[in-house]
Parts: C-alpha cells; structure tokens; sequence
C-alpha cells in the first residue's frame, strides 16, 4: 500500500465518480481503476460498491477512506514542515550578542527578520567576543555579533562589517566634566575607569588603551565588568569612568552622561560572524535579512 494508493481511494470517496476522480488526480481514468481495484485485494475488502452508473462507499470504504484522510493530511503536514525547513522558514537560530549591539544594529535586523520569518525562533545570549568565538567553533552559536580584530587564526569564520561608530565617554551626572561638550581624554588620567576584562575582547580593550596611551596614561582599572549595561551601571554608582562605543549612549539613563572625547577616535567596528562552510538555510536567510538591513 502507498500513498498514490490513499489519494485514489479518497479522490472516488470525494466524487464518487472514476472519471471525475481521475481527472482530480491529473491521471487516466484505467490507472485510477487499477489503484483502487489493487487497493481493495491488498485490503481483502470491497471499499465501493459500483454499477455503469452509481458509485457508493460501502462499511468498509466509509472506515477506511476516514483514516486515509488523516493519515494524508499528517503526510501533507509533515511535507510542508520539511520544505519550510529546507527553504528556512522555520527552525531555532542561536544569535551571540555583545552588549553594545542590542542597543543597534540588533532590533533594526531583529524586526526586519521576524516580519518575514514569524515561525523561526531567535535564541539571544549576550556573550563577549572571545566566548562568541568559542561557541561559534564549538556549534552552540549559530551567528554572533561581535567586536573584530580576532585573535589570529580566524580563518574558520566568516565576519561581515554590520557598523562602525567613535568610542565616547560616559560620567556620572555630576561629575566634573559632565557639563563639557566635549571631554578630553587626557582630564581621563586619574579617575578610575570601569573596564571589561581584556581576554574577553582583547580588540575593544586594546583600542581603548590605545586611546588612553595616546593621551599620555595608562588606565587605572577601578571595576571590572562584563557586560555594557552593568559598565554605565556601575559608572552611575561612582565606581569611576569608562570609555565605551558610541551606540551604547542608547542605554541612557538620567545619573549618567555620554560625551565625545577629543581627539576624535578612530572608529570601532561590529561584525556579524558565522562559520565558514556551508550554513543551514535558516541561518543563511538571518545573514541575507542582516545584509537587506544594513543596505538601508
């Protein structure tokens, strides 16, 4: 018994009519014949009971036709479910996320997909770059948005540039410089500074010290913390100052200030990272939605 066999069956059952059945099927009325008179012999019962005129369901036909139509309408399910898959309509995409990016680009790329993918689940943990880049290798990560340069070798990933933007400065509210437009980063030199730790994501890190080196100090690190909010949380408590991307002024609060520092920096970037490789087809659509974003 095979499927071609259940649609056959259930076609006459719907018209009650060979020719009409068959023409339902896209077949020739002999073949659809053959179907159901080999249906009934494998069976061992007759399923309609037909004349040159009428055709009717007998018992056996009424029991049989009622579970065909439910095992159909599974396989018909269960077909649907698979070509959604393989198109990447559905599924579970694990998205790593620095702090910084859930203020921007995230929502932005976020709305875009879900509009056009409402049955795909997004999985977000917000991870530094160097732990992204360990559950990237170890497949626990899908995607993740990350602060590049990698540590060498990265040749197993793939990054495609999402944005960049200037480090700024946040205070307290009251603090001293707050009311500056701008801050010089050379005033920095003797407040303590909230950092992340630099094995966490030894780009970003770097690139701040830099800035800081250039200004003639070396930070003096009063807190450490991992993520950005609990960084600007923790500047709001007057454990210190920090120096932190510009799209982390999205955090905004009433108790801290976000400034520009001089000189103007050089820009740090964000990456959207995968493996290198084939991807499966629902995270593919994420990078392609991603890419749709950031062209507009």
């Amino acid at each position: 018994m095979e499927l071609r066999h259940l649609r056959a069956a259930v076609a006459v059952a719907e018209h009650l009519h060979f020719g009409n059945a068959a023409a339902a099927l896209g077949i020739a009325q002999p073949r659809l014949s053959q179907l159901v008179k080999a249906l009934e012999t494998d069976l061992g019962v007759a399923l309609f009971d037909r004349d040159t005129r009428n055709v009717r369901l007998t018992a056996a036909g009424e029991a049989f036709v009622t579970g065909a139509r439910t095992a159909l309408s599974t396989v018909d399910v269960a077909s649907e479910r698979a070509r959604a898959a393989g198109r990447g309509e559905t599924g579970v995409i694990a998205i790593g996320v620095v702090g910084s990016a859930v203020v921007h680009p995230l929502p932005a790329v976020v709305r875009a997909f879900r509009a056009r993918y409402p049955e795909v689940t997004l999985r977000f943990a917000e991870l530094p770059t160097l732990e992204q880049v360990a559950r990237l290798r170890a497949d626990t990560v899908d995607v993740g948005f990350l602060r590049p340069p990698l540590p060498a070798p990265a040749d197993d990933l793939a990054l495609l540039p999402v944005s960049r933007e200037p480090l700024i400065a946040v205070l307290p509210a009251d603090h001293r410089l707050a009311g500056r437009e701008r801050v010089s980063v050379r005033a920095l030199a003797d407040e303590p500074f909230v950092r992340f730790p630099r094995h966490l994501g030894p780009g970003l890190f770097d690139e701040i010290t830099a800035l800081c080196r250039r200004a003639g100090f070396e930070p003096r690190v009063g807190q450490e913390a991992v993520q950005m909010q609990t960084i600007v949380g923790l500047v709001a408590s007057g454990c210190g100052v920090s120096i932190v991307p510009g799209s982390v002024a999205g955090l905004s609060r009433p108790d801290v200030v976000f400034k520009p520092v001089s000189p103007t920096t050089r820009l740090v970037d964000l990456a959207l990272a995968r493996r290198v490789g084939a991807v499966p087809p629902v995270v593919a659509n994420f990078v392609a939605v991603t890419r749709e974003v950031l062209r507009r």
